[in-house]
């Protein structure tokens, strides 16, 4: 196999956007061997399919992925269907229940059908861990549990943290980082991706290759991703998320609220552009932030539903918000509420509306001021609203609907 790339191009291009590698030196030299011997590195990034939806902050890892696959690299995208019966400790305050068999196969096909989004999976290997570690004899557990110490664990911040505070922290949980560890040993992985919150785990595989007899794994981290708010991680339970499997004109509008300063960082984790053409947006964003975002928001669109799909959301976008736009859009659904005779607060009719996921977004968009009714800015979530009635609310800056509300 030719790769096209030398191998000092190809780390230019990983390192682009990483928190962290452990080392470069070791990447390149991997590299090297690879190119000499015209023999793709195998690339592994695990997912805990704990949750079945997943948003701009999951796809990080995953674009990165995608470059080492471009440049001809073995790419394995591990589904831990094992480990997460158990649950990943990491960042937790107190042990995680775990997930029913049943509720892990069904997560991870989802999860399959979003990354595909991303990888191709005709070119990708996906594996689940099941397939070695069901098959342990329990000297083999025990084997894999002589390698680490106790007092190695509680090297890791969220275990050290527990134990004094008197949190129980599970034997089960001590197994976690060494069967993900011992999932690069099954793989005989070259590289493991994952995010800044996972370096300890990446790096007990680093160690139990080496007790295992094989070439220690280059561990690749990735930052963190601020939601739209630009401060905290994008969650879901914050509401400061964008997901992939959102509608294309929601996705284009949620990035273009995002605080200028963090369009590069977007950029450099969520596409796939090579170093130049990073390199000629950071040139220009200072000068043209709006059409900057612009096309970081068409782009994001476009990857996810097509590229028709981020033009018609781009022309939609200016419509209501371009110098010409009124503010509101062509085609405003329409939501019939069924309303008991002493009415609903504007809090319920914002969740049962899909105006707000839950009462705490609700409460949260009205307190900053974000919910309008008729274009009018409403801020007491008790206000009752009776059967007989019709407005439009608008919900942030780009959701919309037309209530009209009917005797229960």
């Amino acid at each position: 196999m030719k790769f096209s790339a030398t191998p000092k191009e190809q780390l230019e291009i990983v390192a682009t956007g990483a928190a962290d590698i452990i080392s470069r030196e070791e990447l390149l030299k991997k590299f090297e061997k690879s190119y000499d011997a015209g023999k793709p590195l195998i690339v592994k990034l695990g997912a805990d399919p704990s949750a079945p939806d997943i948003h701009l902050g999951h796809t990080v890892v995953l674009q990165k992925m995608r470059q080492f696959q471009e440049l001809g690299h073995e790419v394995v995208f591990l589904i831990g269907d094992f480990t997460g019966r158990i649950g990943d400790p990491t960042g937790k305050k107190k042990t995680r229940p775990a997930l029913t068999e049943e509720e892990v196969r069904a997560n991870a096909e989802t999860y399959k059908v979003q990354i595909a989004k991303i990888l191709d999976l005709d070119k990708a290997r996906i594996v689940f861990n099941s397939d070695w570690l069901d098959k342990m004899t329990f000297a083999d557990v025990l084997k894999l549990c002589g390698q680490y110490t106790v007092a190695r664990m509680l090297e890791r911040d969220d275990f050290s943290t527990r134990f004094k505070n008197q949190v129980p922290i599970s034997v089960v949980e001590f197994m976690y980082p060494l069967m993900q560890g011992y999932d690069s040993v099954a793989l005989k992985s070259d590289v493991e991706l994952g995010g800044v919150d996972q370096t300890f785990n990446l790096l007990v595989g680093r160690e139990l290759q080496r007790s295992y007899g094989q070439a220690p794994q280059v561990t690749l981290t990735m930052p963190i991703l601020e939601g739209l708010d630009g401060h905290e991680k994008m969650s879901k339970s914050l509401g400061n998320y964008v997901g992939i499997n959102e509608a294309p004109g929601q996705i284009y509008g949620k990035i273009m609220s995002i605080p200028d300063e963090l369009m590069m960082k977007y950029y450099e984790l969520l596409t796939s552009l090579d170093v130049s053409e990073l390199k000629a947006i950071r040139d220009r964003i200072i000068e043209e932030p709006k059409a900057i975002k612009m096309r970081l928001a068409r782009q994001i669109a476009a990857q996810y539903h097509g590229e028709e799909a981020g033009a018609a959301a781009e022309a939609e976008f200016e419509n209501m918000f371009g110098k010409s736009g009124d503010g509101m859009p062509d085609d405003i659904e329409e939501v019939e509420l069924p309303v008991p005779s002493e009415g609903l607060p504007l809090m319920r009719l914002l969740t049962l509306g899909g105006l707000a996921e839950s009462g705490g977004e609700a409460r949260r968009l009205l307190q900053q001021g974000g919910i309008k009714i008729n274009q009018e800015k409403v801020t007491d979530g008790q206000k009752m609203f009776t059967a007989g009635s019709s407005f439009i609310v608008q919900a942030g800056k780009r959701k919309f609907k037309k209530l009209t509300l009917r005797p229960e």
